[in-house]
């Protein structure tokens, strides 16, 4: 070869991340439909005081945006799995060999595979919040439009602070002229009443309420209203779930292979040594316990899921989050639900969707170990 290079098949690392990504986009795109769906039945469909259905749901989003509004924020979705999907499974890999290390049968021991698995999931949650955020809002904007914005600059002239507190919003100004025509039976002592109170943040909305997520689901729009923090808006519960589906994915799927390593020793003769002896185990019954691991896994984290889901549909605008600082603002709850950012509030809807999610995980966990294997068969 020109150079030293190597072909594609006889460079490991390339053929291993070549893998990888095509495993990850399969199993994206294979189950995105059920993640829109869950994230909707997770959020009551965004605005709705009753319940919604599984039928409601999909009627309301193939009414808004037909078929692809089921693929809305798939990119996004795509773009975070690539380096957190890598950093899970690398930072598994790196604390089980540290675990393996002396050992003559190479086992990982159960209670080590949930430790590292653990590990790996907090790792995960760090790389994918930020994308996780943008894809929820871009599929909260496949059920609810974003909002026809009036003439920018006639909003700015009105309200002075809307391009700094509230760039890119425009107020409802029938709402606010209600609001003063309300205050207009006061006596006030301030010459000019109304210049004061448009000096005031919370009075720039009008009806007192931030921006529908589906109007603020661009980075530039989220960065410039939020702030970069809430790209990492979540992180709490997305730690929380994370850590919980690594540590009960990665031990379930030991206990699964080490039972099919011991069948399959069983039937041979002579007898192995170890397991590591018995040799590898078949892709498509390695594929089968991970979609498996993968459905427990999902079902133990739920709750978790859906305080994040809830919590990344919130829009807060840089002003309210300086004033709950300032304020020294306590988070309600008890003192498990502030650590893991859960709501209050979402105490009775945390199940909501978990049967979907369930079936996602596990058809996701399946393709992306069949991929993978496939993939790799196909490159070496």
């Amino acid at each position: 070869m020109v150079g030293g290079s190597k072909p594609l098949g006889e460079s490991v690392f390339a053929v291993h991340a070549v893998a990888g990504a095509a495993a990850i986009s399969a199993s994206a795109v294979a189950v995105y439909p059920l993640d829109t769906v869950k994230t909707l039945l997770q959020l009551g469909a965004t605005g709705q005081k009753q319940k919604m259905g599984l039928r409601q749901v999909v009627d309301r989003l193939m009414a808004a945006s037909g078929p692809a509004g089921f693929y809305n924020g798939i990119g996004w979705s795509i773009l975070g799995k690539l380096p957190g999907l890598g950093a899970r499974f690398g930072t598994y890999e790196l604390l089980t060999a540290f675990y393996k290390d002396g050992r003559e049968d190479n086992y990982v021991y159960y209670s080590e595979a949930m430790k590292a698995g653990i590990a790996a999931g907090a790792v995960e949650a760090v790389f994918c919040t930020p994308f996780e955020l943008f894809k929820l809002r871009n599929q909260v904007s496949s059920v609810i439009p974003s909002k026809a914005m009036g003439p920018a600059n006639v909003a700015q002239e009105s309200f002075p602070l809307l391009s700094k507190l509230l760039p890119g919003y425009v107020p409802d100004i029938r709402v606010w002229n209600n609001t003063m025509s309300l205050l207009s039976d006061l006596s006030p002592k301030h010459p000019d009443m109304l210049g004061a109170l448009k000096q005031h943040p919370w009075m720039l909305t009008g009806s007192g309420k931030p921006p529908l997520p589906s109007d603020v689901h661009l980075p530039s729009r989220v960065i410039l209203l939020e702030g970069w923090g809430a790209l990492w808006r979540g992180l709490r519960s997305g730690i929380a779930r994370d850590c919980v589906f690594g540590g009960m994915f990665f031990s379930t799927w030991q206990f699964l292979h080490t039972v099919m390593l011991t069948w399959k020793a069983v039937n041979m003769s002579p007898k192995p040594r170890n397991l590591e002896a018995a040799g590898p185990v078949p892709p498509f019954a390695s594929s089968v316990a991970a979609g498996f691991a993968g459905a427990i896994a999902a079902a133990a984290s739920h709750t978790f899921d859906t305080a994040k889901s809830r919590s990344e549909c919130t829009v807060v605008p840089k002003y309210i989050a300086m004033e709950r600082k300032f304020l020294k603002w306590k988070a309600p709850g008890t003192w498990i639900e502030r650590k893991t950012g859960i709501s209050p509030a979402d105490r009775n809807v945390l199940f909501r969707g978990i049967g979907l999610r369930t079936a996602r995980s596990g058809i996701a966990s399946f393709v992306l170990v069949g991929s993978y294997y496939l993939a790799v068969n196909h490159l070496s």
